[in-house]
């Protein structure tokens, strides 16, 4: 049996909306990595860990890949980021 490891690394940030922003830019940038899984990317408050909130939308698209957009996006999921 495979053992797979999640890593944790916390970064702070001033409110929600930037919490959200912040892991949205890396996990695009990562997101070339197999390893990595960006539709999975929650934040939390640091006093209250166990509430979690996504930050990508994470529906799987045709192929096994997840939508980019944000978790409370509008309209359509896509692969693509809207201008």
């Amino acid at each position: 049996m495979t053992e797979r490891w999640v890593i944790h690394l916390p970064v702070t940030a001033a409110d929600l909306p930037a919490a959200q922003r912040l892991p949205r830019v890396v996990a695009r940038w990562t997101g070339i990595l197999p390893q990595a899984d960006p539709g999975e990317t929650t934040v939390s408050a640091e006093d209250d860990q166990n509430v979690r909130h996504r930050v990508f939308c994470d529906r799987l698209l045709p192929g096994g890949r997840r939508c980019l957009l944000r978790a409370d996006h509008d309209g359509p999921c896509s692969r693509r980021l809207r201008s």
